[in-house]
């Protein structure tokens, strides 16, 4: 109504490409937007964020041979920026702003940017307030404003084991946190442990790159007939992680798993590189190594230009002026070294 409103004010009805657009809405308008999980940026921010953080360090006219160097340096700053918060989140504690104990327990899970969006949500749905407006098999809905305002008013549902929640805001489901409505009903009903079990998302949190990600490599079809190193390696990791997981499920399994692969460790240090099981190529290494030693390597001469190439200046070619002593007059000696300089003293 507010979109014919526009048009109708203005006189732009038959406006061929505010018609196009208004068609296209749900991929812009942000209420359309809100169901999708986006973290937040629903705009081009990301891109332009890293173009600004590169333009610090490259240009248009930036030559290849600088441009590999210079983005080498801005990737070491942004790692080592990451790194620093990283230690910043692990060796301190936030200030716990309010009484709530899911706030204490958050803040050990998620990183410092991803706990204080979490907490500002916390500490601001104390400022609303929530009644009951139906129920409906076992589904509870409440209407959720500020204390003492009408408006604006969210809905918020509540699942049948008090498990479930969803506002009508859609911040979890856009950008991945409980919003302050939602945590309002929680804290209201004493259901704010929900939080710490089904809505905490692994990316946010501290551990999320400790992991080994999907998608290194590709686990479909046999193994190549000569894998690399890093293909083999990177399997491993894979199987090595789902050990770990199921593992950590009791102190029994891990016992297990642990001497599992501390016999697989000692196994595999006797077999031979070439894999043909040879306890002996330890020892044939090592001897191969104690006959090698190390040479200086072979002295190269410089190569200098020829003398006869080069075109000498005019100058070079005037004969030097012989040296003439101020005293006898005569060539080939000066005023402290003439002979009879002493006879004059």
């Amino acid at each position: 109504m507010e979109w014919t409103d526009m048009l109708s004010k203005h006189n732009i009805e038959k406006n061929s490409w505010l018609q196009n657009i208004y068609t296209r809405r749900a991929k812009w308008v942000p209420a359309y937007l809100r169901g999708t999980f986006c973290a937040g940026m629903s705009t081009t921010q990301r891109s332009e964020s890293m173009n600004k953080f590169f333009k610090n360090y490259v240009r248009a006219s930036t030559m290849i041979s600088d441009f590999v160097h210079q983005y080498d340096k801005a990737l070491n700053v942004r790692y080592f920026s990451e790194k620093e918060k990283y230690v910043k989140t692990k060796t301190s504690m936030p200030i716990m702003r309010t009484t709530y104990s899911i706030e204490e327990e958050l803040a050990k899970i998620y990183t410092r940017k991803s706990f204080m969006i979490f907490q500002d949500e916390l500490l601001n749905c104390q400022r609303y307030k929530a009644h009951k407006t139906q129920e409906e098999d076992g589904r509870k809905i409440y209407l959720v404003g500020i204390d003492g305002k009408e408006k604006p008013t969210y809905e918020v549902t509540l699942g049948k084991e008090n498990n479930i929640v969803s506002c009508t805001c859609c911040k979890f489901e856009f950008i991945g946190f409980l919003c302050r409505h939602s945590l309002h009903v929680l804290a209201k009903k004493s259901c704010l442990n929900i939080v710490f079990q089904s809505y905490v998302l692994e990316r946010w949190t501290i551990n999320a790159k400790s992991r080994v990600l999907n998608g290194i490599c590709v686990d479909e079809g046999p193994l190549e007939m000569v894998p690399t190193a890093l293909v083999m390696k990177h399997r491993l990791m894979r199987q090595f992680y789902k050990v770990a997981e199921v593992g950590s499920l009791s102190i029994q399994r891990f016992e297990h798993a642990s001497r599992g692969i501390e016999n697989i460790h000692a196994e595999l240090l006797l077999i031979n590189i070439d894999g043909d099981g040879n306890v002996e190529g330890d020892t044939v290494q090592s001897q191969l190594l104690s006959n090698f030693s190390l040479q200086d390597s072979p002295h190269i001469v410089s190569k200098e230009r020829s003398k006869s190439l080069r075109q000498k200046n005019p100058k070079e070619n005037v004969p030097m002026k012989k040296q003439r002593c101020s005293i006898c007059k005569e060539e080939g000696h000066i005023r402290s070294k003439c002979p009879s300089h002493r006879y004059l003293q």
